[in-house]
């Protein structure tokens, strides 16, 4: 194993712990990181990649959003049912990695106009997201979601549509520039026939193309699975896989030196994921002084972040709609190559609208019920900062909020308001 990889040697306290938490989840409140530090880095790592029990209330509230969505056919109370366990799930790794998949198979109700279709991708997302990338990708390929994405009913014996295939190769598995037009052209054949029939997926044999085909460098009567199977086997696959999970979890241009050593990892454990984020966020790499603070959140990170850490309440509807604004809105990527993220999420425009939302969240009950904090009295400064930032403050930002706290008297919730929305609009406050 690279050095990169091995276990880093690390002092498990507050700012390591909230370093963790804020990665591998949507913001760590005070009890969130009471918990980690307790059970230490080994133990709560073994939380996060083994299935929790959900509680009953997280359970009854799941069941009754799902069944709106499928009672309304509104793609927005589907958004509302996956911002509840995207903030309130105990299984808070696995909600972030379904994020991360939907992202990379990029899939818009906009085209789909399908609650139940884009739920069973969804689904499908987070069963594998904890499992193999093997099962995924071969489930992708029969998603119901997907192939009316990707036009898959047009994809006939005489008339090829490649749509599929190309993003098969492109975005889902090998990346430009390790494959062929040729490739494309003869994988599309592979896929002829694959349809979808009263919503289910179809196998129509008639339309399907059974002859010989050449897919990177290698001839046979092919069909899709197969297909599947020579893009997982190619050594393109696992550093293009490394390269998505680095930028997630560690840096925003990861190094080929960094991906090489994940990607054999990868294919070490021929693509299972829990063993593979084992070794990734208990190394060196992750929890290098210079990755910490460095990752700029996405609008759901932002936003999911600061109503766990404050331990609001969200009005889901109205935070699906914030998300949107800011430039991420689930179910609904803007293009097949999804979100392209980093300092992409960051405009003119988007930095007021993240500026305002810290004061929507603070002064307003439009995004979530906010009960200040519990704080030692004059403290605010010292014990925000901290929650909210996780790093020392400049002596400028420090003389800023001494000058906001005496703004306020002697009214202890608005001091603590004004101090907490100069940290949210601070630069600082878009890192993770």
């Amino acid at each position: 194993m690279s050095e990169l990889l091995q276990p880093a040697k690390l002092t498990w306290d507050r700012r390591t712990a909230t370093h963790f938490l804020w990665r591998t989840g949507f913001g760590a409140s005070p009890t969130d990181l009471d918990r980690a530090l307790h059970d230490g880095l080994e133990r709560t790592l073994d939380r996060l990649l083994t299935p929790q029990p959900e509680s009953p209330t997280f359970q009854a509230a799941d069941r009754l959003l799902k069944q709106a969505a499928l009672d309304s056919g509104s793609i927005l109370d589907l958004k509302a049912w996956w911002l509840h366990r995207l903030h309130a799930s105990e299984n808070r790794l696995l909600e972030k990695l379904t994020l991360l998949w939907h992202n990379h198979f990029a899939t818009s109700n906009e085209k789909v106009s399908s609650v139940p279709l884009m739920l069973a991708q969804n689904e499908l997302l987070r069963r594998e997201s904890l499992g193999n990338f093997r099962r995924v990708l071969h489930g992708i390929a029969r998603d119901v979601a997907m192939l009316v994405w990707l036009d898959s009913n047009a994809n006939r014996k005489r008339h090829p549509n490649e749509n599929f295939a190309r993003e098969l190769m492109e975005l889902f598995s090998l990346g430009v520039g390790n494959y062929t037009e040729r490739d494309i052209q003869e994988a599309a054949r592979a896929f002829t026939g694959w349809h979808v029939r009263n919503s289910e997926f179809w196998m129509n044999s008639i339309q399907h193309d059974t002859g010989s085909k050449t897919v990177l460098g290698q001839t046979g009567h092919f069909d899709g699975g197969e297909v599947v199977e020579l893009c997982l086997k190619h050594q393109a696959c696992p550093r293009f896989l490394a390269f998505k999970l680095l930028r997630q979890f560690v840096i925003q241009q990861p190094h080929p030196e960094q991906t090489e050593a994940l990607a054999a990892r990868i294919r070490h454990h021929d693509f299972a994921w829990s063993p593979v984020l084992r070794e990734l966020l208990t190394s060196r790499l992750f929890f290098a002084n210079e990755h910490r603070n460095s990752l700029i959140k996405s609008p759901i990170e932002l936003v999911l972040g600061a109503l766990r850490t404050l331990d609001a309440k969200p009005q889901l509807q109205n935070v699906a709609k914030l998300c949107a604004e800011l430039g991420q809105s689930p179910f609904e990527p803007p293009t097949v190559k999804g979100w392209d993220g980093g300092r992409l999420w960051i405009s003119s425009t988007t930095l007021i609208q993240r500026a305002n939302f810290a004061t929507t969240l603070l002064r307003t009950p439009q995004l979530g019920g906010l009960t200040m904090p519990t704080t030692r009295e004059g403290d605010e400064v010292t014990e925000f900062s901290e929650l909210l930032l996780a790093r020392d403050l400049s002596t400028e930002s420090k003389i800023a909020l001494q000058s906001i706290r005496q703004s306020q008297g002697g009214d202890s919730e608005q001091r603590q308001r004004g101090v907490l929305q100069f940290l949210m609009q601070m630069p600082e406050f878009q890192l993770a």
